[in-house]
């Protein structure tokens, strides 16, 4: 464990303040320090300005403030290197384009886009690179609009824009929710949790019940303490070998809405450990099941109503 102190010598955020002065310091010059390692270590607890513990990275610092900060220079220069599958886009993962929009089927394991961990596999890269192929004659990268993301560990529909000139509409469409989402989950019934009718519904708002500096986990959250509105409609498609297959359409898009609902519900998804899922179950390969199975949506140029589906993959019907 090393400590390292410093005087500032001008006013700023303390994550800035760090991130200029800590690859000398531990004689890293050159060493990429990520945004993501720096707030880490602020919200852990590790850095005092002054003699007191500061948990906020945008904590402003004055001229002649005294920082220090705890490292476990072990720990703080390991990058665990995550699951991700190795991907490449290919037509046969393309479920709907034309000159405003892509759509594809994101597989599991791997994130929506670019994260805090460098070269780190994406969706979106993964689109870039498909449409740069299919125009190779292009001298820089093709655009891909992000407008709306799935969790690592979802599959399913994903759309992407093609052109800037659409991107307002396209975020109309999700903010104003005239897109609307089918997802399927596999879920088993908690102990001591009754089963919900065929079809219910789910309006609790919800927010981040878990530290700042654990894995994101939401629950139930009044508003009138920071929860956002949530609402989720749901339907039993049916049952196997004590697995529950749910419909998901929620109304709103709030993350991670509906892992948050169903656990809510006792119906936490298979392979869910964060919010009570059963994990080592033979169906899940190792995955969260829930997949993003239908999105509907006026198309942005002309309003026609489209519907793209990617099929359900392994595991999630009960007739399978």
């Amino acid at each position: 464990m090393k400590v390292l102190e410093w005087t500032a010598d001008e006013g700023q955020r303390l994550d800035v303040f760090l991130r200029a002065r800590l690859p000398d310091m531990l004689g890293a010059a050159g060493e990429a320090v990520s945004n993501g390692k720096i707030r880490r270590l602020i919200v852990a607890g590790a850095v005092q300005v002054d003699g007191v513990q500061r948990r906020v990275p945008a904590f402003m610092l004055r001229r002649g403030s005294r920082v220090s900060a705890r490292i476990d220079e072990d720990k703080f220069f390991f990058e665990k290197q995550p699951d991700d599958i190795s991907f490449e886009l290919t037509e046969k993962d393309v479920l709907f384009e034309d000159d405003a929009l892509i759509v594809v089927n994101k597989p599991p394991f791997l994130p929506t886009e670019e994260t805090v961990v460098k070269g780190r596999a994406n969706m979106h890269q993964a689109v870039v690179d498909y449409l740069w192929k299919k125009n190779p004659s292009l001298r820089n990268p093709p655009y891909a609009g992000i407008m709306h993301r799935l969790d690592r560990g979802t599959s399913g529909v994903l759309l992407f824009t093609k052109l800037r000139t659409v991107n307002a509409a396209v975020h109309d469409m999700f903010e104003l929710h005239t897109a609307r989402k089918t997802y399927r989950a596999v879920c088993t019934l908690q102990r001591g949790a009754a089963l919900p009718p065929e079809r219910f519904s789910v309006d609790t708002s919800i927010g981040r019940v878990s530290p700042k500096s654990s894995a994101c986990r939401m629950g139930a959250v009044p508003e009138n303490r920071g929860g956002l509105s949530a609402r989720t409609d749901f339907r039993i498609a049916g049952s196997r070998d004590g697995l529950i297959y749910v419909e998901a359409c929620p109304l709103t898009g709030r993350t991670h809405q509906i892992r948050t609902h169903l656990s809510l519900s006792g119906l936490p998804i298979a392979g869910d450990v964060l919010y009570g899922g059963r994990e080592g179950l033979a169906s899940c390969g190792g995955r969260i099941m829930l997949h993003a199975f239908r999105l509907e949506f006026p198309h942005p140029e002309d309003g026609c109503t489209l519907c793209v589906e990617a099929p359900l993959p392994p595991g999630f019907s009960a007739d399978a």
